[in-house]
């Protein structure tokens, strides 16, 4: 369904904006509590680096598998806004739980929760933004949401920061905190967000599973790319450790995040829009290069300075691939099979987070940091370098 939104908002269709803002405010929420949890896992619980891996790989690999059912379901009911409902209430429902956590497995489950219900919510919201935009402005849509996402992502870390400033070292206080925000999103969504009921709704019988069973070789070739760069593309949790290694005070590392989300709002529209104009894979490719580059700084930095720079640059991949790779697939399959192909990638490149988070830990624990973010710098200049070649394989449908 190609359906419009008459009515804007601030230059957006009410759809996208009310879209964002729920975005905005989960995120600012869940942003709240990512800086600051592999500082409570490693200090006050004790947790290893490896059993971190463990959790985060488990915890990532949840959400993108998940979204394979949730976006295959989305496309049969025909309506996107149930399960995000039902996703964004889950979520913010058991993250303030973080506050009762007294061991990594406690994490883990609350973690495995959280992400259930990102897993439930992302491919319908991804599919949505598709339906709700003309193809001519997908690139700005997605780069629109990624802002405002980020933007309370931006806010969650100085929040933390505010909270720890008055309760040093409390991160439970912070925990509970989150709860605020994530309740408004879920009114957002449920009282302002109005989604159009499709024409025509087709029911297929069955159970979804990964499969490129109808889809392009566009799609085909951009989703096993993706997976190899998903496979060096450890969890955050990492490079939060390594600042902390390096040196920097706990209390200036959600700062630091902070820098990298100020950095990737301040890109994203530009980044998308300017996917709209020369095509989408160009931005991808400069994306996974600057990611190799960071990956491998963070590998042999060895002073705060250092990480400061890093999160800088590590804002700009982000704008450069997040939105733009689910604006390119929407470019490249048909719109009633939007959630389905958004669940499929999700849950590939899912797979293969598992083994990213579980290797990335082993090897830091082991041989230590520089071979962990070593090894995620190979696997994402392969990518690249793959991206590249096959730009004519899987060439934009608007080039």
């Amino acid at each position: 369904m190609e359906s419009t939104q008459t009515k804007k908002i601030i230059g957006m269709s009410s759809v996208i904006f009310w879209v964002g803002m729920v975005s905005l405010l989960t995120d600012l929420s869940s942003e709240m509590i990512v800086p600051i949890l592999p500082l409570f896992l490693a200090g006050t619980l004790h947790t290893q680096v490896g059993t971190i891996g463990i959790i985060e790989g488990i915890a990532e690999s949840t959400a993108s598998i998940l979204k394979l059912f949730s976006g295959w379901l989305s496309d049969q009911m025909g309506k996107r806004k149930p399960l995000m409902i039902a996703g964004y209430g889950f979520s913010n429902l058991v993250k303030p739980l973080f506050g009762l956590a007294s061991s990594g497995w406690h994490v883990l489950l609350i973690r495995f929760g959280d992400r259930f219900g990102k897993g439930i919510r992302g491919a319908p919201r991804d599919a949505l933004i598709a339906d709700s935009t003309s193809k001519e402005e997908r690139g700005k849509a997605f780069g629109f949401h990624r802002s405002m996402d980020t933007l309370g992502a931006a806010i969650g870390p100085l929040a933390a920061y505010l909270i720890l400033s008055f309760y040093e070292g409390n991160y439970r206080i912070v925990f509970w905190a989150s709860a605020i925000p994530g309740i408004l999103a879920v009114l957002v969504l449920i009282f302002f967000l109005k989604e159009k009921q499709p024409k025509e709704q087709k029911i297929h019988r069955g159970l979804p599973k990964i499969s490129f069973k109808g889809m392009s070789r566009q799609f085909i070739g951009f989703t096993l790319i993706s997976a190899l760069f998903a496979l060096g593309n450890s969890s955050d949790a990492f490079l939060i450790l390594q600042a902390k290694n390096v040196g920097m005070k706990e209390a200036y590392i959600p700062l630091a995040y902070l820098v990298f989300i100020i950095t990737y709002v301040l890109f994203s529209l530009p980044a998308g829009i300017l996917s709209d104009r020369i095509g989408r894979k160009p931005i991808l490719i400069s994306g996974y290069i600057i990611f190799a580059f960071i990956y491998l700084g963070f590998g042999m930095v060895h002073g705060s300075t250092g990480i400061w720079i890093l999160f800088i640059f590590y804002g700009l991949y982000y704008a450069a691939t997040e939105g733009i790779q689910k604006a390119y697939i929407a470019d490249i399959v048909p719109s009633g099979k939007r959630g389905t192909a958004l669940g499929t990638f999700n849950a590939i490149t899912g797979i293969a987070a598992l083994p990213a988070s579980i290797i990335a830990g082993y090897l830091w624990q082991v041989y230590g940091p520089l071979a962990s973010f070593g090894a995620s710098s190979v696997c994402a200049l392969l990518a690249a370098i793959l991206l590249f070649i096959f730009r004519k394989e899987t060439a934009d449908l608007q080039e």
